[in-house]
Formats: C-alpha cells, structure tokens, sequence
C-alpha cells in the first residue's frame, strides 16, 4: 500500500535491504534522487540567447495574451508537485517536512519511471492547515497538478477539500483515493470470481482514517449501498448515536447496527478491507465470515491477518495485502503516475469520482488479460483468486488506465483538451515508456490494415504459443504453429489459454504438402550433395525447414522462430529453404546480416549491423551491408546517415591496421550512392558533432544514425551492453537479405520479443 518503501520487483522475502544498503543508495554519487535534466541544447551563445535573453521574451509575451500557450512553451503540462508537511510520513508517524523530503524524492522517482511526468518535491514546514493551504494556493501557474502526500487525518480531509475548490488543476492526496482504487480494482475481480454483486456485497473496514474513508467514498460511487459498509475505529463499530472518538467524516458512516464490536462486524461479512494495524483479524473473525471471503488485509508492514493464516480459517479466502511477498499487493504506484498522465493529458481542472472509478475498472480489466512473459518473471501468474490486481511492473498499465483516465474526464466535462483518437493516444502512450513500441507503431498498424499468415516454427514451446496467440489477438493475421496438435493443445491447457479461432496447426511429419516440399527442396539442392531423402527427412524433421519451405512456396507470407537453437544453426535451416534477395541497386550481390536497431530517448533511433552473422567481413561486404543498412533506414523514415567504426578517425599510423573498412568507403565511393556516409571514425566523434568539427573534411551533416561495425565482436558487445548501462532499448537482430521475410530471434528471446519479430517479417510481406 506503501508505493515508495514497501514496493519491489521480486519478492521482498528475496529482496530484502539493509539500513545501510539504503542509506549508501541516498548518499551514492549525487545525494538524493532527482537531477534536473535539460531538454534543449545550450551549447553556443546562440542556444542561450534562444532559450533565455533574448529569446524567452517571445513566449512570455504569448503566455500573457493567452495563459493556456504555457502548456505549449513550458513544462506545466507534464509537472506535478509532491507537497507534504511530513506529519504521516509512511508508517513512521509525524517525522516532519525535511525527514519527509526521501519519501518525496522517492515519489517524484516513480512519477517519472512509470508514466513519464515529472515532479518535484515541496516539503512545507507547518502543520497550520490554513498556512499550508495558502502556500499551495499560488503554485498553480508551475505546476499541471498537485500531489498531496503523507498528510495526517482529518487535516488531509481539509486540506485536499479546500485546494480543490481553490485550484483549477487536478488535487489529488495519493494517500486516500490511490489506495482506494487499487483495492476497489481488485475488489471488483474477487466479486466476480466469486459470483458477487457489488452493489449487494456487505463490506467491513477497519480503520477510519484517510485511506479508509476514501475507500468507503470510492465503493459506494461504484453503486456498494452505504448501508453495507460498516466502518470501525480503534473504539469499535461506527453506529448511529456513538458520540465517542466521532467526528464530521466519521459520522457520516455511521449506520444503524446492533455491531459494537470489530468481531460482532465480521459476523456474515461478504468483504474485508483493513487499513488499520497488524493483528487486528483473528482467525475466528475470518471463519465467521461468508462462504469465499473476501479478505483485503492491507496494513503495512504487517497486514491484520497473513493470507496463510486467513486461507487456514477459510481456505476459499481471496487474500490480498500491502506486501509484495504475498500474491495481489494492493501497492498505489498501479494508480497515480498513469492517473495523472491521463489527467495532464487532457489538461483536466480536477480527478473526479468518475476518472477514479474509470482508474478502478481498467485495472481490474488489465489483470483479466494475458500476462506477458516478462511481467510474469517464471511465475504462474493467471486471472485468479491469486492474481486479481495486475503487476505494478506490467509495462502495459499506462496505456490501459491512462487512457481510460482521459476518457472519462473528458465524458465529465473537466477536461480542457479533448483527445480526438484515444486509439493513437494509446500507442502513444506504450511508446512514452517502451521505445521499442514507440518506433514500431506505424509498423504494426500497417500490419493490422493487412494482416499476414505468418508460420510460428516452433510451435510447441509456451512463449513461442503465447505470441502467437498474442499475435491472433493483435490483429495483426493468422499464426501458423508448426508442431504436434497434442503437445500444443497440451500446452494451451496448462497456460489457461485457449486457442482463438484462426489459429493453424501443421505437423511437419504428417503434413500433405511434404511431398511438393521435400521435391522443391530437392530442385535447390541437388547439385549440393543431398539426395531426395535427405530432403525428405529435412522437412519431415526439421520444423526450421518445414516453415521456410511453406514460406518459399507461398503457403504462408512469412515465419518467425529461433528459440530452440542457436542463430547459425537455425540459419542453415532457413536458407535451406530461402536464398538471397535480388542484389540492391549499387550492389554487385545481397548479403545476409544481421541489423539491430537500438531506440534512444537522447538520439531517437540508431541502427547497428552487423550483429549476428559476419565475424571478419571484407570490404564488399561492409559495402553491401553499409547499403542495404541505409535502405532500412529510409523506410523507418531516417535519413541515413552511416558511419563506419573504428578505433581510430580517418587512418592511423600503424601500418598493420587493416584497411577493410576503408576500402569499403573507396567502394561506395565509385558507386555512387545516395546517401551520407564515412569512416573509418570513432563511436564518439560519430555521434558527436562538436568533436566532429575537429575533422572538417567529414562528409557527415549530422550525428550518424546508421554504426557499421568492424566485426561481429564489436557489434555484439555494443548491442549487448547499451541497453543494460541506458536507457536504450533494442529490438533484433532483424535478419536482413533475405529473398522472402524470415526473422531468427535469440534463444533467450521473450513473448514481446517474439511478437515483434513476426510483426516485423509480416511488415517484411507488405513492403515486398
């Protein structure tokens, strides 16, 4: 429930940390968490006159003829403030502002990790709500939204309630409505895995706090009747006439009941919800509940009553807790980054009940859903009574809730820039974190226009059927699953995924077309020392050959596989099969090669070849592969830029240096081609055009987005490492050269990964 100190990405009993281990992360390098990072250049005295004197008059002078120009020349609407007093500051009490000021940071980090808002922290020294509330007034021209944080009840309560009707940007006190709309997402799923209404369920909270009552607020906007919902304090029930511990926000939970007692509550309760303290359920508070209790146990860091000790007392329990070493963590961060991303979207003037509740739906809808390979990390993670809250790792929450978000402010009425395509918008937002998904979004929609049957080789293994699957489900055409039925329909059962309508099996061994295979295979290698019967027993037994074969003869658009043998192996298998591609025009023949293209936020995206197939290549061979590597470029819409890499720029002095790479340059030279390239260079002055200027006879107008490398060592250690010191993320090898489309992924490749390969061979079949 605790997003900053108690959320982890494995399981916590694994991931356990000392005190030093955190003091030493705070202290490590720059103090803190947060830098400031510029977002233009300010390099030349050019740059600072653009972006302060004289230049910035330009935009405050628009800003002042019309405030809503900020959103278009400042941050404001991608910036939220973290406002706290340091009063509740996690579970440690009233530590004060500048001991809140780690959570803070802490806050702001995952603002930016998870749905890319950025957010400073305001630690404000007064516990005076009418001071605090003055301070935060005036803020509203910096920020797109507010952030309340780790302020104690009731002040919280008045403190949101005023900023709200003084403010017209979102106010929102994570403390109470994130809480709130996780556990009501997972309270929705255990009502339906248990056959509930929520409008009939009989709910008990322990607790009456923030979190507590924002809960309360949140069920009963979902249609949970006020008189199901009884509240308890640390005194007992609250009921109509109580006069003890009362106050406003209590008593209007009051109800008439005969309960006095947390226990005389539980009695025939349908749900649970604790945001109270550790031990507070018995096991015989559980068994006098329900049949298939709902038990949402979520006080940190010890919950009211374990799982284990709640699925003794009643075994068909659905559990939750704040914890990540139990299944369904009820954790905030799974709402407020992509809530605010869909509010500052739109520009709306507040989050309303209507977007809280549209929050609470498309959570539980996400954990419905398949779970990626990546997400799921070896578990078994299913739609079930131990998994109804998604991941708070699963990259696809931001464009699942944010949207949803955006949605539904704009359908009430508080937002002020109305998203036209959500669709788009959703692609955008998958590609705001993942850049892989960014870069392939005009890809995949042209898939979709025309979806293609694409041969998924190795069928019988669970991620190779999961993206097939995944494939089916995308629109993108019909997966062709190469394998034995049973041991897929095995597999497909033992995942809990049934195979959507459309998806082919073909068994190599008995399949009716081996004859017409095993003859067009014989015509390509006859003169190659095999005999029929070796071709024969190449596409009855070698599912890589069998998939190339039904690609090559038209009986499937493209294939996808690797997962199962190395990248040259199952090369050999594929090319047995398919030959080269026509030569490009410049070219003397097409080469085979392997092109990775590497997504950065610094410079956008960058391609690096050769990475999978040529240790030593020739000159020729970096021409045909500098070339072909262009034409890639000009069909994701670069323009190509390509620079040869070495460890030296320009020749050097030792005259054993091979010259491979040089006499490459001398060979596009004499064939003209049309697009920029040199070398042999370094990676830095490649990609850096100050220390470009050092060298100004370079033929290069700009940082080179095309890196051809001296060998296969090189490009696989570059390719390899970056994404694992950056922030890059890559996508291939993409198997290049080839006469019909085929892509080899690595046999460490993931369900995404896999995916994006057979949408890239079907793109491969329409660009042909």
């Amino acid at each position: 429930m605790d997003d900053v100190a108690k959320m982890t990405p494995k399981d916590s009993r694994t991931a356990r940390v000392t005190a030093e281990e955190a003091l030493a992360l705070h202290a490590e390098g720059k103090p803190g968490k947060l830098e400031i990072r510029l977002t233009k250049p300010l390099i030349t005295a050019r740059d600072l006159s653009l972006a302060y004197s004289p230049g910035v008059a330009e935009p405050c002078l628009h800003i002042h003829r019309d405030p809503a120009l900020a959103y278009d020349y400042t941050a404001k609407g991608n910036m939220v403030a973290v406002i706290s007093n340091g009063t509740a500051v996690l579970g440690l009490g009233n530590l004060g502002a500048l001991a809140s000021k780690p959570v803070m940071e802490g806050k702001a980090a995952l603002f930016k990790r998870f749905a890319d808002v950025d957010a400073v922290d305001l630690c404000l020294n007064t516990e005076d709500v009418d001071e605090f509330v003055n301070c935060v007034r005036f803020l509203g021209p910096s920020f797109g939204g507010i952030n309340l944080e780790d302020i104690k009840a009731p002040e919280c309560f008045v403190i949101e309630q005023r900023l709200r009707e003084l403010m017209d940007i979102p106010v929102f006190h994570d403390d109470q409505h994130g809480t709130a709309i996780v556990a009501a997402a997972g309270l929705i799923n255990a009502c339906h895995l248990t056959g509930r209404d929520l409008r009939t369920t009989k709910l008990v909270i322990n607790g009456a706090g923030s979190a507590a009552i924002a809960c309360a607020e949140l069920v009963k906007a979902m249609g949970m009747r006020p008189e199901n919902i009884t509240m308890c304090d640390t005194k007992g029930v609250l009921y109509r006439g109580r006069t003890n511990g009362m106050n406003q926000w209590k008593s209007a939970y009051a109800i008439d009941t005969a309960a006095r007692t947390l226990s005389d509550a539980m009695a025939g309760a349908d749900a649970f919800f604790g945001l109270s303290v550790k031990g507070a359920v018995t096991q015989d508070m559980v068994r006098s509940m329900a049949d298939k209790p709902i038990i949402f146990a979520m006080a940190n860091p010890d919950p009211e009553i374990t799982p284990d000790e709640a699925k003794a007392a009643k075994p068909d329990a659905i559990v939750a807790t704040g914890r990540s070493d139990y299944p369904n963590q009820v954790n905030n961060v799974l709402g407020f980054p992509f809530i605010f991303r869909g509010a500052l979207d739109v520009r709306a003037s507040t989050i309303n009940d209507t977007m809280k509740v549209a929050a609470a739906e498309a959570l539980a809808m996400l954990a419905r859903e398949d779970v990626p390979e990546e997400v799921a990390a070896g578990s078994a993670l299913r739609f079930g009574p131990e998994y109804i809250i998604p991941n708070a790792f699963d990259p696809r929450l931001i464009s699942h809730v944010s949207p949803a978000v955006a949605k539904a402010a704009m359908e009430s009425g508080v937002a002020r820039r109305p998203i036209e395509d959500l669709r788009r918008y959703t692609r955008i937002l998958a590609g705001r974190l993942d850049a892989a998904a960014g870069a392939l979004e005009a890809i995949t929609e042209r898939v979709r226009a025309n979806p293609k049957r694409v041969v998924f080789a190795e069928g019988e293994e669970e991620k190779v059927l999961r993206a097939a699957i995944a494939f089916r489900n995308a629109g993108y055409g019909t997966p062709v699953l190469v394998g034995r039925e049973d041991r897929i329909m095995a597999t497909a059962g033992a995942l809990g995924l049934p195979l959507p309508d459309g998806v082919e099996i073909h068994n190599a061994a008995l399949s009716d077309s081996n004859r017409r295979y095993a003859e067009y295979l014989y015509e390509r290698k006859q003169r190659q020392g095999f005999l029929f019967r070796d071709c024969q027993r190449a596409v009855n037994q070698d599912r890589h050959v069998f998939a190339a074969c039904m690609v090559a003869l038209g009986d499937a658009d493209a294939m996808v596989t690797g997962t199962t043998r190395s990248y040259i192996e199952t090369l050999k298998g594929v090319t047995m099969a398919l030959g080269k591609a026509p030569a490009p025009e410049g070219t003397e023949e097409s080469v085979l090669f392997g092109l990775t293209m590497m997504l950065t936020r610094a410079r956008g995206t960058v391609l690096i070849a050769d990475t999978a197939i040529h240790p030593r290549p020739d000159a020729a061979t970096l021409a045909a592969i500098a070339t072909q590597s262009a034409a890639a470029a000009k069909r994701l819409g670069l323009e190509p830029r390509v620079a040869f890499l070495s460890f030296s720029n320009f020749g050097d002095a030792r005259t054993s240096v091979p010259t491979n790479l040089r006499d490459a340059v001398k060979l596009l030279d004499e064939r003209k081609v049309d697009f920029e390239y040199d070398g042999e260079m370094t990676a830095d002055v490649a990609l850096d055009p100050a220390l470009r200027s050092l060298y100004p006879f370079c033929r290069l107008n700009g940082p080179a987005n095309v890196l051809i490398m001296p060998g296969l060592h090189a490009a696989h250690i570059l390719s390899k490492a970056a994404p694992r010191l950056t922030s890059a993320t890559t996508i291939g090898p993409v198997l290049m050269g080839l006469e019909k489309p085929a892509q080899i992924v690595p046999i460490s490749a993931g369900v995404n990964q896999i995916l994006d390969m057979a949408c890239l061979a079907a793109h491969d079949a329409i660009a042909r």
